[in-house]
């Protein structure tokens, strides 16, 4: 495959030994005879020898199980996010967290740590996660996290390589001090404290997730946008929920790679709960200070280049169709024997998915 352009001072993801190799292209052999029980079984031996097989149709590719982490510039670059220091078992000691995760482009990023920076109340913090290692973030992250300007601190964690939407999060998370956590995504800037009415909201214990876009619909995996005040679940853009029932409901599924359907599916997870038969926490919708800037449709971070060997890897845009139905799917098959949890309805016709 032809290298990566641009300079990198990350070490190469280590190649496939030869013996693992040849597993994945016996699998594959398997897989086009449709000889399923034995795939499988070749599937778990790359895996017990500590890889990962990633399929893109007839095309495969060999990753690491877990990145190594790195150092880099003498600063921990992480390859996973159990690797990253928690502090989640020590008692809250901010009113809220805000998590970030820096990937795909800059000034969108930008934009939004400024907001946060000018607006976010006394006590709250900020947590970025840096989930790209290419050196063109290098600047912007190492400003983010000396910045001391307005009233945010600021604490920025990096990756040794893109983890994926639901993984950065989880590393986010472990480093949350705060009671209420707030997952932020760059469409969103503040105009004011939108941080004070996600964290009053999230006092009442009935309520589960509290935010600022409002998601519900007849049926899953799609939702749409609403006004309504109890929707059925919240939007990424600005989701807010307690730090313990993080501890308690999570970490997300990282198989969350691509984000689509990610918000809905961590809203329905803290709404049902872990108690059979018990009666669904609620989703609030919540009037903040908050603009929306349209997303870009340049591809996020999604967990690495195809490198490794195998066939090459379909275009970005093919992979994230792929994985946005994957991540419909897996919401669609936890919660489809809970039509309780889809109560609201959706006035509004902006269709997700």
């Amino acid at each position: 495959m032809p290298a990566a352009s641009g300079p990198s001072r990350l070490p190469s993801r280590p190649a496939p030994p030869a013996e693992v190799v040849a597993l994945a292209e016996a699998r594959a052999a398997a897989r086009a005879h449709r000889d399923w029980p034995v795939a499988d079984a070749l599937k778990a031996e790359i895996e017990a020898a500590g890889w990962k097989v990633e399929d893109f149709g007839r095309a495969w590719t060999l990753v690491p199980a877990v990145p190594p982490d790195v150092v880099v510039d003498g600063v921990t670059r992480y390859g996973s996010a159990g690797s990253v220091p928690s502090v989640l078992e020590e008692a809250p000691s901010a009113v809220a967290t805000v998590v970030v995760v820096a990937a795909a482009e800059v000034e969108p990023f930008a934009r939004l740590l400024g907001s946060l920076a000018a607006h976010l109340p006394e006590g709250a913090e900020v947590v970025v996660v840096g989930d790209d290692p290419d050196p063109s973030w290098d600047a912007p992250l190492a400003a983010a996290g000396a910045a001391r300007e307005g009233r945010a601190h600021v604490e920025v964690i990096r990756t040794s390589e893109p983890l994926g939407a639901a993984a950065a999060v989880n590393a986010g998370m472990r480093r949350a001090r705060g009671a209420v956590a707030i997952l932020a995504s760059t469409e969103a800037e503040l105009s004011g404290d939108a941080v004070t009415p996600v964290v009053e909201a999230l006092g009442d214990p009935s309520v589960a997730v509290a935010g600022a876009i409002g998601l519900a619909g007849p049926a899953l995996p799609h939702l749409e946008e609403t006004d309504a005040a109890a929707p059925d679940a919240i939007a990424g853009a600005w989701l807010g929920f307690r730090r313990s029932d993080h501890v308690r409901f999570g970490p997300l599924d990282e198989r969350f790679v691509e984000p689509r359907f990610l918000d809905a599916w961590w809203s329905l997870v803290l709404r049902a709960g872990d108690t059979p038969g018990a009666a669904p926490r609620r989703a609030v919708r919540v009037d903040v200070p908050l603009v929306r800037h349209p997303v870009a449709t340049g591809a996020p971070a999604l967990g690495g280049a195809a490198d490794g060997t195998g066939m090459p890897s379909p275009p970005v845009d093919a992979r994230r169709e792929r994985l946005a139905r994957r991540n419909g799917y897996r919401l669609l098959d936890r919660f489809r024997d809970r039509p309780d949890l889809l109560a609201a309805r959706a006035p509004a016709a902006v269709t997700r998915g």
